[in-house]
């Protein structure tokens, strides 16, 4: 059984995805109220997606299809509000952020359904690491042999984006050091990574028909790449992304993935090979490691510079995209705060530095989560 068809899809149309932590508002820790929230919200006809995740501790919410930066802002807005009110009814609180800063993975419980019990059957304890939080964007692409090329040309940004979004520097109640912490979890798990160099969508579709064969896999669901094709949907999904703690960084970063992905899809810069991926998992730590002050190794040239010096550089090619889109100023604000220290990471250790309380600093992140 292959992949089928690839779906028509408006190119660099957009969809944003993210995932979001249920905390109490007593100390702030997780909380198991995903099911309670849920009910609460099917009473009213909601025009978005907001679905369980693998734990009891964590939504998802998802936009419908956007066209510009300021589509994503207006629906993540709405469902913003909506999710702020049920919250509030039912005392609970709702935040972003890539990891929670000191919760205990053996305290989560599995939602209840076929896939997530077969996952934590499959993976054991990694199924309940995995409440970790993360923001998804998907770009449209006008055919499938264009969404090969978005998939392995955006590889070269995965850096850019994990630095941006950078917002998991706690874990279990330990600073890691990190500025994505949330990204080890993921690599923990044996199909996470890249995707295979193939540059056609018949050789994608025979190597995803010859894993089904395996057994190994049953669908593109069973993949957690960083980036990974969505062929029912007609996009490229890029997925290194901590969940911001702001609807508005959130919009910021989808804007930045798009403009990207018009650079690349109108400009055709580069032919991708698989060359490309020898500095992959380098230049990926790094970014997790040290955020903005990373090392950067160029791909083509093998040139070393810093993963801000490289940022710069990179708004300077995909400006007139971002222009093109709407999106310039959200790219100018992202790229402005890693510069002045104001990222999601940085600004979750400061108000730990301040309070000296991981819960204070997670009831600070709920209030910066529901703010219009």
């Amino acid at each position: 059984m292959g992949l089928g068809a690839f779906a028509r899809s408006e190119a660099l149309t957009l969809g944003v995805e993210l995932e979001l932590q249920l905390v109490n508002t007593h100390d702030y820790d997780l909380v198991s109220a995903a099911p309670d929230l849920l009910r609460f919200l099917s009473r009213r006809k909601l025009p978005w997606d907001i679905k369980p995740e693998i734990t009891m501790s964590m939504i998802e919410i998802a936009t419908g299809v956007c066209h510009r930066h300021a589509d994503a802002l207006s629906q993540l807005g709405e469902i913003r509000d909506a999710l702020v009110a049920a919250a509030d009814s039912l005392n609970i609180g709702i935040c972003g952020g890539g990891t929670h800063g000191f919760q205990h993975w053996g305290e989560r419980r599995i939602f209840e359904s076929r896939r997530f019990g077969h996952l934590s059957d499959l993976y054991g304890y990694l199924a309940k690491q995995f409440t970790i939080f993360g923001q998804h964007v998907h770009i449209g692409c006008p055919d499938p042999d264009s969404a090969l090329y978005l998939l392995h040309a955006l590889s070269r940004f995965v850096p850019h984006f994990i630095a941006l979004s950078a917002s998991s520097p706690f874990v279990q109640g330990h600073d890691t050091g990190f500025h994505s912490a949330r990204l080890n979890s993921v690599f923990a798990f044996p199909l996470s990574g890249r995707a295979p160099y193939v540059q056609t969508w018949d050789a994608f579709d025979a190597y995803f028909e010859s894993m089904v064969k395996t057994g190994v896999v049953e669908s593109m669901k069973d993949f957690y790449w960083d980036i990974r094709p969505k062929p029912e949907f007609g996009t490229v999904e890029v997925r290194v992304m901590d969940t911001p703690l702001t609807i508005t960084q959130a919009a910021r970063l989808a804007a930045f993935v798009q403009s990207v992905a018009r650079y690349l899809l109108v400009e055709r810069p580069f032919e991708p090979g698989e060359s490309d991926y020898l500095v992959y998992t380098f230049n990926r730590f790094q970014a997790c490691r040290f955020g903005g002050q990373g090392t950067y190794v160029d791909p083509e040239s093998n040139a070393h510079r810093t993963l801000s010096e490289e940022l710069d550089a990179t708004f300077a090619r995909i400006e007139p995209h971002a222009m093109a889109l709407g999106a310039d100023q959200a790219c100018s604000e992202l790229l402005r705060s890693l510069r002045t220290g104001e990222g999601d990471a940085a600004l979750l250790r400061r108000e730990f530095a301040e309070t000296g309380s991981l819960p204070e600093t997670v009831q600070r992140q709920c209030q910066r989560w529901r703010a219009a």
